[in-house]
């Protein structure tokens, strides 16, 4: 890939069954400093993309090139083990000293440092999107992976929370999954609907 190309999708096909392909021909770049949405309804292929790119599924033709990446979840709950404190969860991913750039990043992102040692269920589902945010950018990614990282949150904070993201733009490039069109257009660099582009 050129310098600043995070991802690179070329003439991928990927299919269930044959005979309804969800990706034909598909091509999509992503540079750093970019953020791309990936728009459409329900089974259009939003969280199918993000698996192709993850490596959980191959791709049946085209080529798929992507940087060191992460990944922030919809639901903040579901991607944290219930019974372990916010900062042994981030320790775990993130091997190498972090405390220099700790306190930097929980300003950046309204938290306090107390959250870290508190388990996911103390804490409420922005304060734990925020953690999430911050265990995803501590990995260093060139690639951020973000799918309805607002569903469950309410306008406002939906809005904070994609604010806090794109400060982070300088340091890689952001695939978004979204069902928010108007979130979507306030934010990206470029909207991708698939139910008009997955299929050329």
């Amino acid at each position: 890939m050129e310098k600043n190309i995070v991802l690179e999708i070329n003439d991928l096909t990927f299919y269930y069954k044959k005979e309804q392909p969800i990706y034909e021909n598909f091509d999509l770049q992503l540079k750093k400093g970019e953020l791309i949405t990936i728009f459409g309804k329900s089974g259009s292929g939003k969280s199918t993309l993000f698996e192709l790119v993850t490596g959980t599924l191959k791709p049946i033709k085209g080529s798929l090139q992507k940087d060191e990446l992460s990944m922030i979840f919809q639901d903040p709950y579901s991607s944290f083990h219930p019974t372990y404190t916010i900062l042994e969860q981030i320790k775990d991913v993130v091997p190498r000293n972090f405390e220099d750039e700790l306190t930097n990043l929980l300003e950046k992102l309204s938290l306090n440092r107390e959250f870290l040692d508190k388990k996911p269920f103390e804490l409420s589902g922005g304060q734990l999107q925020r953690c999430s945010i911050l265990r995803a950018i501590l990995m260093k990614p060139k690639l951020l992976l973000v799918d309805e990282p607002t569903s469950a949150l309410d306008n406002i904070i939906a809005y904070d929370v994609m604010k806090l993201l794109i400060q982070f733009l300088d340091e890689c490039g952001i695939l978004l999954i979204t069902h928010d069109l108007n979130l979507a257009k306030w934010c990206s660099d470029k909207i991708i609907r698939l139910e008009e582009n997955a299929r050329k």
